[in-house]
């Protein structure tokens, strides 16, 4: 699976709370925590984001509080993928089953600029950052997180695999 967008770059220690504020996580409609993702921090992200975008996080990356609806709102604002320094790894997991794929890279991370042009291809983990010519690997998705992404998340799996 291939992906190609627009970076976003966050620092360090982004945590759940920055990403969706507690005062949404009564929100189950994904559009709404679409338009309140980043809501303090980056008002208006999601009406920026194009589908094909990536994230681009520093180290610890999803720390704090353990919520799905932080991945959540990252994916449907559009996002498609996030690469990182490191992840918050129930904040990895979270990620992972609602659909949304984490590669982990410094090099790539420390390479990549706001706005630059970013393609990931998911099966090998390059990462390539085509404003720069800069070109990296990091370790691919196991097969069985493949399997979840390509369904679209693991309840979508689960529905497929049972049907």
């Amino acid at each position: 699976m291939k992906i190609a967008g627009r970076a976003w770059k966050f620092g360090d220690n982004i945590d759940t709370d920055y990403i969706i504020p507690a005062r949404f996580l009564n929100v189950s409609d994904h559009m709404e925590l679409a338009r309140n993702c980043f809501a303090d921090q980056r008002p208006g992200f999601h009406e920026e984001v194009r589908k094909g975008d990536v994230l681009v996080g520093g180290r610890n990356f999803g720390c704090g509080s353990s919520r799905e609806h932080a991945p959540l709102a990252i994916k449907e604002s559009g996002i498609s993928a996030i690469i990182a320094k490191s992840v918050a790894r129930i904040f990895y997991r979270n990620s992972f089953n609602i659909g949304l794929p984490i590669l982990e890279s410094e090099d790539a991370v420390d390479s990549i600029e706001e706005g630059d042009q970013i393609s990931v291809d998911l099966s090998t983990g390059e990462i390539v950052n085509r404003s720069n010519n800069g070109r990296f690997f990091a370790k691919p998705i196991p097969d069985f997180m493949g399997k979840i992404i390509q369904a679209g998340g693991l309840v979508e799996l689960i529905k497929k695999e049972s049907a």
